[in-house]
């Protein structure tokens, strides 16, 4: 195996050991200082909205139990170490060659951001709210946090400039 840029590879864990894993492989990655090729250990997980005895609940859910994601650079060092941490079972892909994820396996597992949501807004640009309380409201963008992906919007309401926090897809630039 030959040195290469950092991939997103699945490992095969034992069943709910997956925390587990996580825990030890960062804990080797630390002790051995591997952390320039050992990027990133996930275990992705989703807030699900379950029903017992009549209450709501939202309690987190593995997304993959049984596997753990790893973002490395491939080579010997970090497959002998990833492969013989205590709960791995193997890397996904034939026999003892892992298959790094595809861009859109990434894309679709939520590892990356999609570029595409950033928007063309600046503070200071007008826009009109396309959904929700204030549909058809037009504001001064006072605000942006690209990585919440809201923007406050300063609105005029009773005469007085009250700022309100929208999603990108609420609103729409004023030509």
């Amino acid at each position: 195996m030959s040195e290469t840029e950092a991939l997103w590879y699945v490992v095969h864990t034992y069943s709910g050991y997956e925390n587990k894993v996580k825990a030890n492989l960062e804990k080797i990655i630390e002790s051995r200082g591997m952390q320039e090729q050992i990027l990133e250990v996930s275990v992705p997980i989703q807030n699900v909205v379950e029903v017992k005895n009549g209450v709501k609940k939202t309690v987190p859910r593995k997304v993959f139990p049984g596997y753990v994601l790893v973002f490395m650079h491939m080579n010997d060092e970090t497959w002998y170490v990833v492969r013989n941490t205590r709960g791995v079972t193997s890397f996904v892909g034939p026999g003892s060659k892992p298959v790094p994820l595809s861009d859109e396996e990434i894309r679709q597992m939520g590892l990356i951001e999609d570029y595409e949501e950033v928007i063309d807004l600046a503070v200071g640009d007008s826009v009109r709210i396309t959904a929700g309380p204030f549909e058809d409201s037009i504001g001064l963008v006072s605000e942006i946090n690209q990585s919440r992906k809201v923007v406050v919007v300063s609105l005029s309401i009773f005469g007085r400039e009250t700022p309100v926090e929208l999603d990108y897809v609420q609103i729409e630039k004023m030509i």
